[in-house]
């Protein structure tokens, strides 16, 4: 039995010394991170403004890179909306012109029509008109040479 509980009292020494040698091993360790920590600190602060001013100009380049693509997207835009706007005004144009085309004709084909429903009633056209005005000038000036030599 005494070798038993020596055995036994052994193993608890054991446990307790493992114990005790992975407290200091954690300790250690933690103690290491804390100085990691602490040196990371003092190294931020005293290179950290100049890691600062470097960011800043880092920054200053993307956003000039940035700035110089969005202006490109933009003249391509505008580029391709001007051609765009371009042919649509020739196409307008060209449609235009066709309409014009084709009320001229509306509107001579009209005009014949009236003159024509105008002539079988008997009202004289403008152009008929127009002559019977000029006739009238001349017999006018006629009858004014008349009147004159008498």
């Amino acid at each position: 039995m005494a070798t038993t509980v020596a055995a036994k009292k052994k193993a608890v020494v054991e446990k307790v010394e493992d114990k005790a040698t992975v407290l200091t091993d954690v300790k250690g360790y933690a103690r290491k991170i804390w100085l990691a920590g602490l040196g990371a600190y003092a190294k931020a602060g005293a290179e950290g403004a100049e890691y600062f001013k470097e960011l800043v100009k880092t920054g200053e380049g993307l956003e000039k890179q940035g700035k110089k693509r969005v202006n490109e997207q933009v003249e391509a835009a505008n580029s391709q909306i001007e051609t765009q706007i371009k042919s649509v005004k020739s196409g307008v144009s060209e449609v235009k012109g066709k309409v014009e085309v084709q009320f001229d004709k509306i509107e001579k084909a009209f005009d014949n029509r009236v003159a024509s429903a105008l002539n079988r009633l008997g009202i004289p056209s403008r152009q008929d008109v127009e002559a019977l005005s000029a006739k009238l000038d001349e017999l006018n000036a006629l009858l004014e040479r008349v009147a004159r030599t008498q």
